[in-house]
């Protein structure tokens, strides 16, 4: 079970976004219009335990809400003590907990859920950590290991078990289409054995299953810096991508047989990127680093090659990775993790959090 919800109400009206588009290739109906306004009309702390709650997802299956995060009582590094949580709720409100699970010596993390073939699956990366902690430098990225955990009805669950072809990668985001998944999954080039950790010679890839188990590599999103992608489909194959890399995120599209990429830089870089189609737009999401403030989760409107900024989620320190889910044509919850808040002891605490967040028409202003 959850810990009891603590409603930290808060009208806020968190941005306006108002710009006129630009129209771009294929940005067909996400930059038709002026972009709206978006407010926050309600905000929640939903789970907190006493560890290190973080890396949401949320999705809707049959009819139910389940969200999902990595809780740590050894903190956000590397530990094998951290587990997956999903949670489930009827109505967006009141959580029970339905299934946690944890890896053998690793570190499950950055949980992402996908509805594929009936099933409601979710996708753990793994770091190798050994029965303690390791060392920074014993990092070991060709020892990542992709699981997966799934439900056909929300209540009694499977698994985890290891997702073949995925040796080696650190498997993020997903997605299906056409009957197919497709996952974002993080290497090192050829495998290269060198220095531990990541660095720069790692690619991130597109893979592709029939199954939602195994897994082959379909195209190469990034060739050097690969990180985090979120990424969609338009219904004509066409896929439309936000990477985090070092300095500033990445905009990537591609058309099928996706050998060929255009890769834009954003301007500004976003932690653990959500990229949604909300109506006709595109809404991004991630952890963005202010000058005076900070780190923020920060909402954006992608208007055809860039960002405009739409919202600023209460939130410090150790926080972003969002999730989402559309209640309507205006309306949407959006799961968070922060550690803006303190304890009773006066200590950071990370938390998840929910967000209500609300569109309505903004007048226009010169660009």
């Amino acid at each position: 079970m959850t810990r009891a919800c603590l409603p930290l109400i808060v009208s806020l009206v968190m941005g306006l976004l108002v710009s006129q588009p630009a129209a771009v290739g294929a940005e067909r109906a996400n930059n038709a219009g002026f972009a709206p306004r978006l407010t926050v009309t309600n905000l929640t702390r939903v789970f907190h335990n006493g560890e290190h709650n973080a890396f949401t997802d949320l999705i809707r299956f049959r009819d139910r809400f389940y969200l999902a995060f990595r809780s740590c009582p050894d903190g956000h590094s590397v530990h094998s003590t951290a587990s997956i949580i999903v949670l489930s709720s009827a109505n967006g409100r009141e959580w029970q907990q339905v299934h946690r699970f944890s890896v053998k010596n690793r570190d499950t993390r950055d949980p992402h859920f996908l509805v594929f073939k009936d099933r409601l699956f979710v996708y753990t990366g793994t770091w190798y950590a050994g029965p303690t902690a390791p060392a920074a430098t014993d990092l070991d990225l060709n020892l990542h290991l992709g699981y997966a955990a799934w439900s056909e009805d929300g209540v009694k669950w499977n698994g985890p078990v290891m997702l073949e072809g995925t040796f080696g990668h650190y498997v993020w985001r997903a997605t299906s289409f056409r009957g197919k998944a497709y996952l974002c999954g993080r290497r090192k080039i050829e495998f290269a054995v060198g220095p531990k950790g990541e660095g720069r010679e790692v690619e991130s890839l597109m893979l592709e299953s029939d199954d939602g188990l195994t897994w082959r590599k379909r195209a190469v999103f990034q060739e050097i810096d690969g990180d985090e992608t979120a990424f969609v489909f338009e219904p004509d194959g066409t896929v439309v991508g936000v990477g985090r890399r070092p300095g500033t995120a990445q905009l990537l599209r591609s058309s099928p047989p996706y050998d060929k990429w255009t890769r834009l830089d954003l301007g500004c870089s976003i932690g653990g990127p959500l990229l949604v189609r909300w109506g006709d737009r595109y809404l991004v999401g991630g952890r963005h680093t202010t000058r005076d403030r900070g780190p923020k989760t920060v909402f954006w409107w992608l208007v055809g090659d860039r960002l405009e900024q739409c919202a600023e989620l209460p939130s410090g320190g150790d926080n972003s990775y969002p999730g989402f889910v559309e209640l309507g044509q205006n309306s949407a919850l959006i799961s968070y993790y922060s550690s803006h808040e303190l304890d009773s002891a006066g200590r950071p605490m990370t938390a998840i959090y929910l967000a209500n967040i609300h569109l309505s028409p903004g007048p226009p202003v010169a660009p």
